[in-house]
């Protein structure tokens, strides 16, 4: 389980802070400090100057703090900043991607160039498929030649059989009936297990094709218009392609009214329930996981980790019971849906108008954008290297580490200082706490891509060779110690995660940057910005299901009975509160959707604020350009969350996304801080004042 920080599309980030300032005029202040291991550390901090970290002109000075911080600290920027024609929203976020997308463009543009690189290094792996997917006369030349041989593969399929075998080959690319594949054994960390769960919907979430709202309607329609469109340019008739849509989106309904929704997927005790091999083989007989196990190379298993069995007791009756017509065209269409990016444009061109509908964005991204995304998805460790050799100093990375070692050590007060938490409980968590692994700006150990064939070619090629290499790559963790050096993000990303099987917290190189660490800025601007998220990644070992999971990774309930009831009434009252915001008319955010993340946010900002007030910036309490330490803090917290969204993305997200919209991870949080109100001298009755009766504390 792996939890990140900001959503982009659908999935979000968290980011570094460095106590230390790199810019020439910065004033900094070197002291020694024993840690409590008697270990001498230095803590280097920024004392800041006017015009650094905080934009006065970004402020909205016409609205009191104290009535919408959020409106406060960003309303300016909001109206100076409005979303680009091809962005489904527009922030801090979205800036510092594009500034990174910038780099790695001239990285790419060098590379693909070069055709001198030798065959199998990273240079030309990574050169050619930027290259290819750069190349669209040769996509729109080789037109469905590189596809047609798998789509006679699904032709030729006559029985339930022949589905069976389809779904037990890994090669085969598109979503199946289910999803299979392997990863650490929740309740052994040691160990990788095979593990299926629910899965094969296109649509973004289940309720989508359940709901009878106008929203859901809407995307029904549109959906079944990019089927049906993409199923006539596979070569159907009208009547026929409108047949098989419907037959698509039958079975897609079939399974989404079988799926546990979002909030449920969130259970993670739930999710576990570990069979024999044998015993899923009786409950499951349609799926033959024992085929699916062979062609695998996973004839080894004993056991297997069913996510959702009454999701996999409908999947079983369905692949017996649908035509195989119908499978036909399931599998048909998810294989074309899945590579659309590598089709001749007009494919590419009817995937976005669906996307459209979602997102609101009013014209498909530059070329050399999804290139770029698609070269970091496939070979993102490999462009990861010249990435950072261009891109990230080691001296980021020292002073990034120094960052959250400062952080633990506030974090580690803060439990010890818990007045609602026993002795008991407050051992383990401290515990874990010190088992915390960071991973920073990019990995120790690099993957290996030498079995990844890459080509300039076709680019449908090697988005084909790419799926077969990863997924045969996960299968052969099977068996083998687990890894603990593997990163879930690659270098450029802008966004951080946490990850509870291995116990870490992990910031990519790319989210190193302005708005959320400046070098040149403020102890008060980096601890706000960073500094917050770091801890928000941290608090994610102690959400509402981190809490769940041990200092070895393992599900294990480590809290006293008490302790864990007098958590999940503090946790309740976040959620109520989240509850009752609406981003937009009649949308509400969801409080149990979104928990783990909205308490990540109050501790992150908790545990940051307690790190910042240790710093010689905050004892000194002088103000820079009219704002105290403190209220600068609070600034920095406001600003990485300043972002202009499109209604359709905001529906979309607030539906999907266990991430609260922008205005209200900032608002939420100082809502409940009494420091918070302090600063901008609030007064009980003011719309960012809670009362200490529906106060919110946990840490």
């Amino acid at each position: 389980m792996s939890k990140s920080f900001f959503a982009g599309r659908v999935a979000l980030s968290a980011a570094m802070l460095a106590l230390v300032a790199g810019g020439a005029q910065a004033q900094t202040k070197i002291k020694t400090k024993s840690s409590s291991q008697g270990k001498q550390k230095v803590v280097v901090s920024t004392m800041g100057q006017s015009g650094v970290g905080i934009t006065l002109a970004n402020l909205d000075k016409s609205v009191p703090p104290c009535d919408d911080f959020f409106q406060f600290a960003n309303g300016n920027w909001l109206k100076n900043n409005p979303i680009p024609a091809s962005e489904t929203g527009w922030g801090g976020f979205n800036q510092l991607r594009n500034r990174n997308r910038d780099v790695a463009r001239g990285i790419l543009e060098k590379v693909a160039a070069d055709r001198t690189a030798k065959p199998g290094t990273n240079a030309q792996k990574v050169g050619d498929f930027y290259a290819s997917a750069m190349d669209s006369m040769a996509v729109e030349r080789a037109g469905l030649k590189y596809l047609q041989p798998r789509l006679d593969k699904i032709n030729a399929i006559q029985d339930v059989a022949g589905v069976q075998r389809y779904l037990a080959d890994p090669k085969n690319v598109g979503k199946g009936w289910y999803g299979f594949g392997v990863g650490q054994d929740s309740k052994n960390s040691t160990l990788y297990a095979v593990q299926v769960r629910q899965g094969g919907l296109t649509l973004a979430d289940r309720d989508y094709y359940l709901k009878d709202d106008t929203r859901s309607k809407t995307i029904r329609a549109a959906y079944r218009t990019y089927q049906v469109n993409l199923f006539k340019m596979l070569g159907d008739d009208q009547a026929t392609a409108e047949k098989n849509a419907d037959a698509v989106t039958r079975i897609e309904t079939r399974m989404a009214k079988a799926s546990r929704d979002r909030v449920a997927l969130r259970d993670r005790e739930s999710n576990y329930n570990k069979m024999t091999v044998a015993q899923a083989t009786a409950a499951y007989p349609n799926l033959d996981f024992p085929l699916r196990l062979k062609e695998s190379g996973l004839s080894g298993a004993k056991d297997i980790i069913v996510g959702q069995p009454d999701y996999l007791k409908e999947a079983n009756a369905m692949i017996k019971d649908e035509p195989i017509a119908d499978q036909k065209q399931y599998l048909r269409w998810h294989l074309v849906e899945s590579v659309t990016s590598a089709l001749p444009k007009a494919y590419v061109d009817e995937a976005f108008r669906f996307s459209q509908v979602i997102s609101g964005a009013k014209v498909p991204q530059a070329r050399w954008k999804r290139a770029f995304a698609a070269t970091d998805g496939a070979l993102g460790e490999a462009f990861g290297q010249l990435y950072v050799d261009q891109d990230f100093s080691p001296a980021a990375k020292a002073r990034a580490k120094q960052m959250v070692e400062n952080m633990r050590m506030a974090y580690a007060e803060r439990i010890q200082a818990t007045e609602w938490m026993s002795a008991a409980t407050k051992a383990e968590a401290l515990k874990k706490l010190n088992a915390f692994v960071v991973k920073i700006g990019y990995p120790d150990k690099w993957k290996d891509y030498s079995k990844l064939n890459i080509s300039r070619e076709s680019a449908l090629n090697n988005l084909f060779a790419v799926s077969e290499f990863n997924t045969y790559d996960n299968l052969g963790h099977f068996g083998q110690p687990v890894d603990r050096t593997v990163w879930g993000m690659t270098p450029p990303t802008v966004n951080a995660y946490y990850n509870a099987s291995l116990n870490e917290i992990v910031f990519p190189a790319g989210i190193l940057q302005s708005p959320f660490y400046d070098p040149k800025a403020d102890d008060a601007v980096n601890y706000g910005g960073i500094g917050a998220v770091i801890g928000h990644e941290m608090t994610h070992g102690f959400d509402d299901q981190g809490r769940k999971v041990d200092s070895e990774g393992n599900l294990r309930d480590w809290w006293t009975k008490e302790d864990g009831d007098k958590f999940m009434a503090k946790a309740d009252v976040v959620g109520k509160q989240y509850d009752a915001f609406s981003p937009l008319d009649s949308v509400h955010v969801n409080g149990k959707l979104t928990m783990g993340e909205n308490l990540a946010d109050l501790g992150g900002l908790t545990i940051a604020y307690a790190a910042f007030m240790k710093t010689p910036q905050a004892k000194a309490g002088k103000s820079i350009d009219g704002f105290t330490p403190e209220q600068r803090f609070f600034l920095s917290w406001a600003q990485i969350w300043r972002i202009n969204q499109r209604p359709e993305t905001t529906r979309q997200l607030v539906q999907t996304d266990p991430h609260s919209p922008g205005q209200f991870r900032t608002i939420g949080p100082l809502q409940n801080f009494p420091e918070f109100q302090k600063a901008f001298n609030c007064k009980d009755g003011d719309k960012m004042v809670r009362s200490a009766a529906n106060r919110a504390k946990i840490w």
